[in-house]
C-alpha cells in the first residue's frame, strides 16, 4: 500500500515540468498556462505573460540555476532591483538571451542594468551594479570610433548615471555659436576643435565666434574663439560642421555619440546649451516619440524644454551619449522639442566631404537649376 501511494507521489510531481527543476516557489509564480508553451527562438517577441514571467522569476530563482561545472550562474541584475540567474546565451543590441536550463528567456536592454558573468569569485565583466555607477574601463574599451576616426561612439553598455553627474562631466563639450545675427549652441565632436552646430544658426553668415568653457584647476574659465572655419553644410539636414582655428587652441573636450534606436519611448533625456543666449543651461524631460514626422523627415520629439538658442545643441541619453541635436520647438505650446537623431548625424560626418563648404561660393556643395521646359511654338513656325 505505501508502495502505491509513492508512486502516485512520483506521477503527481512529474505532471509540474516547473517544478521537477527543484526552483522553490516557481510554481506560485508561473502564471496559468506558462509551463506549457513551447520554448521561443531567441529573437521572438516576448509575450505580456512571458513579460511578467520574466519578472516573477527574478524574484524567486536561486542560487545555481543554469550553472556549469564548477562556475556559478551568470548574473544579470534588472533595473527594478531584482536579479535573474542563468546563462547568458547571447547579447544582441536590444536584448540579452538567458538560459535557465528549463527554457530560454529574452531580457529588453531597457530592463538590464548590469551583468556579470558566472566565476568562483563572481566574476563581474560588465559595470553598472546600480544606477549610478562609475563607468569603467572595460565599458569603454568597447567604445568604437567613426569610420575615419573623426568622431567617437560611446558603448550603449555604459551605466545609467544621473543628470546632476552627467552634466558636469560633458558639460565642457558643449559650446555657444555666436553670429553677427544671432547664437545658437553646439557641440565638441573631437580633440581638434571640429564641432557640430545647426545649418540654420550659422545661414548666410561667415563671422563666427564659439565660446567654450575649459576646466581648470576645478573652475570652468571663458574662452572666445574667433577663426573659426565652416567645413561643410548639408540644410536639408540642418547641419553644419565647424573647426576652430585660433593659434594656441588647446587639446578639446569631446563628446561620444549615441544611438537614438536603443531609446524607448519614456526614457529619460537631457538637452544642454543657450537657451536665450543663457549658457551652459541643462533641461530634462522624456522621450515622447521616436518618429515625429515633419515636412516629409523623421525626428526625435522630447518634453526636454528648447529654446530659441538651444539650437544646435545635443541631446544625451543618461548614459551620456550624444542621441539627437535639437533643432526646434512648437511655439504656441510646452514640452514640444524635437532633435535631429544622431544617425543622420553620423552619415553627414561620415560624408562629409561631399558637403564640403566653399568660402567663395556660399552655394557650395551644389546649386538646384530649373527643369527643362517644352519649348512654345510661335504661331508663325512651320
Amino acid at each position: 500500500m505505501a508502495n502505491a501511494k509513492e508512486s502516485r507521489k512520483v506521477r503527481s510531481r512529474s505532471r509540474n515540468p516547473v517544478t521537477d527543476h527543484g526552483l522553490p516557489g516557481a510554481g506560485l509564480m508561473v502564471g496559468r498556462g506558462v509551463a506549457s508553451r513551447r520554448r521561443r527562438p531567441y529573437g521572438g517577441a516576448m509575450s505580456t505573460d512571458w513579460r511578467w514571467w520574466v519578472l516573477g522569476a527574478a524574484m524567486t530563482l536561486g542560487p545555481g540555476v543554469g550553472s556549469a561545472g564548477a562556475k556559478g550562474p551568470d548574473v544579470v541584475e534588472l533595473r527594478n532591483g531584482n536579479a535573474v540567474r542563468g546563462s547568458v546565451l547571447a547579447e544582441r543590441r536590444d536584448a540579452l538571451v538567458v538560459d535557465l536550463g528549463f527554457t530560454v528567456l529574452v531580457i529588453p536592454r531597457r530592463e538590464v542594468a548590469a551583468w556579470y558573468r558566472g566565476a568562483a569569485e563572481g566574476e563581474r565583466i560588465r559595470s553598472g551594479a546600480g544606477p549610478w555607477a562609475e563607468p569603467e574601463a572595460a565599458d569603454l574599451a568597447e567604445a568604437a570610433v567613426g569610420e575615419d576616426g573623426f568622431y567617437r561612439v560611446g558603448s550603449a553598455r555604459l551605466p545609467v548615471r544621473n543628470v546632476r553627474e552627467l552634466a558636469a562631466e560633458v558639460g565642457e563639450a558643449v559650446v555657444q555659436v555666436r553670429t553677427p545675427s544671432g547664437l545658437g549652441s553646439g557641440f565638441i565632436l573631437n580633440e581638434e576643435g571640429y564641432l557640430l552646430t545647426n545649418f540654420h544658426v550659422i545661414e548666410g553668415e561667415t563671422d563666427l565666434a564659439v565660446e567654450v568653457y575649459h576646466q581648470r584647476g576645478g573652475q570652468l574659465e571663458r574662452r572666445t574663439y574667433r577663426r573659426v572655419r565652416i567645413v561643410a553644410l548639408n540644410k536639408f539636414f540642418d547641419l553644419a560642421l565647424l573647426k576652430i582655428e585660433d593659434e594656441g587652441a588647446p587639446r578639446f573636450r569631446a563628446v561620444q555619440l549615441g544611438s537614438s534606436r536603443l531609446l524607448a519611448v519614456g526614457e529619460p533625456v537631457f538637452a544642454v546649451g543657450s537657451p536665450l543666449g543663457l549658457e551652459r543651461t541643462v533641461t530634462e524631460g522624456i522621450v515622447s516619440t521616436k518618429t515625429r514626422e515633419l515636412q516629409g523627415v523623421l525626428y526625435l520629439q522630447t518634453t526636454a524644454q528648447i529654446n530659441p538658442g538651444n539650437s544646435g545643441g545635443p541631446l544625451f541619453d543618461l548614459r551620456g551619449l550624444v542621441v539627437g541635436v535639437t533643432n526646434m520647438k512648437v511655439t504656441f505650446g510646452e514640452g514640444l522639442g524635437f532633435a535631429i537623431p544622431v544617425e543622420r548625424v553620423r552619415e553627414f560626418l561620415d560624408h562629409r566631404d561631399a558637403y564640403a563648404y566653399d568660402n567663395s561660393n556660399p552655394n557650395n556643395p551644389y546649386r538646384y537649376l530649373p527643369p527643362p521646359r517644352r519649348a512654345e511654338r510661335s504661331p508663325e513656325a512651320p
